[in-house]
């Protein structure tokens, strides 16, 4: 992909009929109001565990949402 994203602009990013199709049942009554908001969700969250990983200390920023990720999941 050679388009560079700059502040709000977005680009198209293409993924095979069968698999959007699966995502839009697994996200059914899940909140999220489309599959692409939720593949930006992931993608993000990747992005960020990503991050994490790369650094040796946290953000405080970081903590919280490491924090609120075990909450979500029932750990906390």
């Amino acid at each position: 992909m050679a388009k560079k994203s700059r502040g709000g602009e977005k680009v198209t990013l293409k993924i095979p009929r069968p698999l959007y199709e699966r995502i839009g049942q697994i996200i059914e009554g899940a909140g999220y109001n489309s599959v692409t908001e939720f593949v930006v969700y992931v993608l993000r969250d990747l992005v960020c565990t990503h991050a994490m990983a790369e650094s040796d200390e946290y953000t405080d920023e970081e903590l919280e949402r490491v924090k609120k990720r075990l909450e979500t999941l029932g750990y906390l």
